[in-house]
């Protein structure tokens, strides 16, 4: 089921967006609050560490990379992924 940012925002959900760039699948972390996050995934606007298990996908290519890495990889099992609508 597609996924909008604000629904994310208003359930408080951290998540990765995923995303091709120069051909690779790139997934960028980011805070429910829409904030992107660093490497140690704090947020400095709300000043909590996220947990990101939700993956956010540009388009369906993407969301299809990505339920393969998620369904294929033991390290993804915990995940969820769904199509971004902006």
């Amino acid at each position: 089921m597609p996924v909008k940012l604000e629904d994310l925002k208003s359930q408080l959900v951290d998540y990765y967006w995923a995303h091709w760039e120069n051909g690779e699948l790139v997934m960028e972390p980011s805070c429910a609050c829409g904030n992107a996050l660093e490497e140690d995934y704090f947020c400095q606007v709300c000043k909590r560490e996220c947990d990101c298990n939700f993956i956010a996908c540009e388009d369906p290519d993407v969301l299809h990379a990505v339920e393969k890495l998620v369904h294929g990889n033991p390290n993804f099992r915990n995940f969820r992924a769904s199509l971004l609508v902006r």
